[in-house]
């Protein structure tokens, strides 16, 4: 994320504007003094952020998932396989 000046925030709105409403926010600084973060309003906040579920659709577990090689196992256990 990029840091940026007053005056060239002001120079620049409508550039800046529009990389943050394509995901790049950036911040407005006055005296190198951080003062506001710009960024687009559909993007998540750090409470938002979804984990659980991001791979839907990407990955399949297969039904016997929790058995495979379970003779493999065994054996290399003791177990009598």
């Amino acid at each position: 994320m990029h840091t940026v000046n007053i005056h060239e925030a002001k120079t620049h709105l409508s550039r800046l504007v529009e990389q943050a409403a394509r995901g790049e926010p950036f911040i407005i600084a006055k005296a190198g003094k951080p003062l506001v973060k710009v960024m687009a309003l559909d993007a998540p906040t750090g409470g938002q952020v979804r984990r659980l579920g991001f791979l839907i659709g990407e990955i399949c577990v297969p039904d016997d998932f929790d058995r495979m090689g379970k003779e493999e196992i065994e054996q290399l256990f003791g177990g009598d396989a």
